[in-house]
């Protein structure tokens, strides 16, 4: 028996102190995620707490087929985008801006952190990020997507092209900035 299945074992028994020891543990890889769809670092550290709080009442459902972390994964990702569907989030009505696409976009994303694309796609709209989080992050293809937020596929599929656009858009500016 691996020690993370020990660990969540102890947590399915009730046990606080191996909870704590699994929020310690995964809350870094958790609170990746939350940052994907929220808007900021708060609204992140909201939606981690949601995702702990569910994964404590949760955690008896995992039946230890598949990874943890990919059970983990989904229901993070579910969680978060419960989150946005409660904030009111429109994925029809974004505004747009014209965001020009040149051919050296790959050369500016290849000089910007990790961190820094996080931050950058942070500032996407809410409709934009979710959808590129979900589409490009998360591998949900436009039909699961449309599914998931009661859109319509070409929504989704507008939606990911305007997405795209505007972080390149945002890159650039911030690139320019430097």
């Amino acid at each position: 028996m691996g020690d993370n299945e020990k660990l969540i074992r102890k947590c399915q028994q009730k046990s606080r102190k191996a909870f704590e020891e699994l929020y310690k543990k995964f809350s870094p890889f958790v609170y990746g995620i939350c940052l994907r769809y929220a808007k900021n670092r708060d609204e992140a550290q909201d939606i981690l707490q949601d995702c702990f709080i569910k994964l404590m009442d949760r955690i008896g459902d995992y039946r230890f087929e598949g990874s943890f972390e990919g059970w983990l994964q989904r229901m993070v990702v579910n969680e978060s985008l419960n989150y946005l569907k409660v904030s009111k989030n429109s994925f029809s009505e974004i505004d747009e801006e014209d965001a020009d696409a040149e051919d050296d976009s790959a050369d500016i994303v290849s000089d910007i952190t990790a961190k820094e694309l996080i931050d950058i796609i942070s500032k996407l709209p809410d409709g934009y990020r979710t959808i590129f989080n979900m589409y490009v992050v998360e591998g949900y293809q436009h039909t699961e997507i449309a599914e998931i937020l009661n859109i319509t596929e070409s929504t989704s599929r507008s939606q990911l092209k305007k997405a795209r656009e505007q972080l390149i858009f945002l890159i650039r500016k911030e690139y320019k900035e430097r």
